[in-house]
């Protein structure tokens, strides 16, 4: 888990090491200079008192000036090294996270819940940011303070020093065990903020069906349940952090009253505890005090800072499909299935013994009752799913043996509900990559854009989700996408399925009148002109094959296929 999460760290110091040693010895100065200005409060005060031995007044004030230009000069350089490294180091483990998490398959993206990720990114983050990489500056401070006061302490007065460290040590050992339960803590926030926020993003995107079927009570019982169990995650770890904060402070009072008493007795049996010492002992046992009640919760909420971190990390490599190295630039000769049996759980397949061939370049409608596959069959051919038995080849090569890039740059998929960007109709269609002007306007062609391009332009915003847009609109937005990145296969999952009569006839004709590309098509519309221009039919029933060939071939059968097509009509 720790190499995880080393190769997360690594990125927040990547190329980010000038502005992580300035900020880091700007915070090891800023403590080194409190420590200097009680020592010059000190002889400041010794000198007032008449101590023998004290420095000059005009000494003492070269010692004030030279504490007024490190403040400023300290202050200066934390301005612009600490903002500088934080913004780097944030930017760079986000950008890391974010390109593991697009290196996934889709088949591992979907096996995960995403709200998980939209925390990691959000919430989680912050916490990195503030309980992680801020909180070491925190640490080094303290640490310096604490050590140099301990050793100014002992320089000073040796019995006083081990009189205040005998008061520290039961509270620090129980901060510090209490301190492991901050970490359970904000894991169970991460978590249950995980949760809310899949709450939020389920009510907001099925608003239209929450109101239609007036389920706003319902559903805000289950975002005030999850909204109350994150309230009360936090609530505990609140009660953590006191408890911790509330031992330290209990040991710092106590070294401080006790302190004070030693020094009053040293002071008043004549110890050679001067005026100055004594008020010099006052500000060292609060430099000792601070980092004692700070240190504890700080290393706790780092710890538990790292533990998101390494949530992220686990969540990344989860679910990751073993790459192939084969990297076809195209489909020559076709794609064959042999065999092919697949079930998402042990015992309960969904397809059976499957065996057939798409030919490279010609077209391919796939039709059958809800629920015989045919869904299923499509997104295997995206290697979706990796433990099927038999074989899924793309001329000759097995599918688990070829790159996910490689594929992704053959195949291309067109779903019923299309997703496209709050973008450009333009960067929609690139998917926001560089292509030459020629070829864009070639996809827009095909793809039956030209009319929708010459009334908006191709700067016209989509919406969310393409609000702005007719389904048939999106769907050509989608064919677009194929043409462009010169896809080899292109698979349609019931692209017309929620498309008016006229719309859906013509998107199917664009489909169909694409040129060098093998074409893939489930389908529910059994219409005869558009049947009739399939080169081949497979008809599933019940996860199998139940008939295959062409539109005549299969009402000449007059078997299932005759069946389906005589009840559609």
């Amino acid at each position: 888990m720790k190499n995880k999460r080393r190769e997360y760290t690594a990125q927040f110091y990547k190329k980010n090491h000038i502005a992580f040693a300035a900020a880091l010895l700007s915070s090891l100065l800023t403590s080194a200079l409190n420590l200097y200005i009680a020592w010059v409060l000190q002889q400041m005060i010794d000198a007032v008192s008449g101590v023998p031995g004290s420095f000059a007044l005009s000494a003492l004030l070269w010692f004030v000036l030279s504490v007024i230009a490190a403040i400023i000069l300290l202050k200066t350089a934390s301005y612009f090294s600490k903002p500088c490294f934080m913004e780097k180091a944030m930017k760079q483990y986000k950008n890391y996270a974010f390109c593991k998490l697009t290196r996934k398959s889709i088949s591992a993206f979907g096996a995960e819940n995403t709200a998980n990720y939209i925390s990691a990114f959000s919430n989680d983050a912050a916490t990195i940011e503030n309980s992680y990489l801020d909180a070491q500056f925190n640490i080094l401070f303290s640490l310096v303070m604490l050590l140099g006061a301990l050793i100014m302490m002992i320089a000073y007065s040796p019995m006083m020093t081990v009189v205040a460290c005998l008061f520290f040590v039961l509270p620090i050992g129980a901060s510090y065990i209490t301190g492991n339960r901050i970490e359970k803590a904000e894991r169970k926030i991460s978590e249950k903020n995980s949760e809310l926020t899949a709450t939020l993003k389920d009510s907001l995107s099925g608003f239209a069906v929450i109101k239609s079927f007036r389920a706003e009570t319902a559903i805000f019982k289950i975002f005030s349940k999850n909204n109350a169990e994150v309230e009360q995650a936090k609530c505990e770890k609140r009660k953590q952090v006191t408890v911790v904060s509330t031992l330290a402070g209990a040991a710092g009072v106590t070294a401080q009253l006790g302190t004070f008493l030693v020094g009053a007795w040293l002071a008043l049996s004549g110890r050679g505890i001067t005026p100055g010492v004594l008020i010099l002992f006052v500000d060292l046992t609060a430099y000792v005090i601070t980092p004692i009640r700070e240190l504890p919760e700080q290393l706790a909420s780092r710890k538990a800072a790292a533990a998101l971190i390494d949530k992220l990390a686990d969540s990344l490599e989860d679910h990751v499909r073993d790459e192939g190295s084969l990297v076809p630039k195209q489909l020559n000769c076709g794609i064959t299935l042999e065999h092919m049996t697949f079930g998402y759980e042990v015992g309960c397949d969904i397809l059976h013994d499957i065996n057939t061939t798409f030919d490279a370049g010609k077209k391919y409608a796939i039709v059958g009752a809800s629920g015989s596959g045919k869904s299923t069959l499509l997104n295997l051919l995206m290697a979706s799913h990796g433990n099927y038995s038999g074989k899924i080849c793309y001329d000759g090569h097995e599918v688990k043996k070829i790159s996910s890039e490689s594929l992704y740059d053959i195949v291309s998929m067109i779903q019923q509900n299309v997703f496209v960007f709050n973008a450009s109709i333009r960067n929609n269609i690139t998917m926001f990559r560089e292509f030459p002007t020629a070829e864009v306007d070639r996809a827009i062609e095909l793809s039956g854009l030209s009319t929708l391009i010459a009334e908006r332009g191709e700067d016209y915003l989509c919406g969310e989700n393409g609000s702005g847009l007719s389904g048939g609109e999106k769907q050509r937005i989608s064919i677009a996408r194929s043409l462009l990145k010169h896809a080899s296969v292109l698979l349609a999952d019931e692209a017309t399925a929620a498309l008016d009569a006229q719309t859906a006839h013509q998107v199917t004709d664009d489909i169909l009148s694409l040129s060098g590309v093998t074409r893939i098509v489930v389908t529910h519309t059994l219409e005869q002109a558009a049947l009739r221009r399939y080169d081949g039919i497979l008809v599933l029933k019940d996860g199998r094959i139940a008939e295959s060939g062409s539109f005549d071939e299969l009402m000449e059968q007059k078997g299932y296929f005759y069946a389906l097509y005589t009840v559609s009509q």
